[in-house]
């Protein structure tokens, strides 16, 4: 952290940073994260404990495996919402 504070912005090479530009506010996309909420989940053990294994993050990972399921039948259902 010393090095980065005593560096003077003359110093940073921005040769393969692109410029920001018009263009590149058109190009960039926002992406909202939806609201998460708590909830309490029934899991098999076995499931859990591999989730876990995984590392950390394994919540985050179980919601990624869902909103992935969701993405791709969202449409299936839409009329029993």
């Amino acid at each position: 952290m010393k090095r980065l504070d005593a560096m003077h912005d003359e110093d940073i090479d921005y040769a393969d940073i692109p410029e920001f530009d018009d263009t590149f506010l058109r190009s960039v996309e926002m992406k909202i994260t939806p609201e998460k909420k708590p909830i309490s989940l029934r899991v098999d053990a076995d499931v859990l404990d591999w989730m876990k294994g995984q590392g950390k993050g394994y919540q985050s990972r179980i919601n990624a495996i869902l909103r992935a399921y969701y993405e791709a039948h969202k449409n299936e259902h839409a009329n029993h919402l």
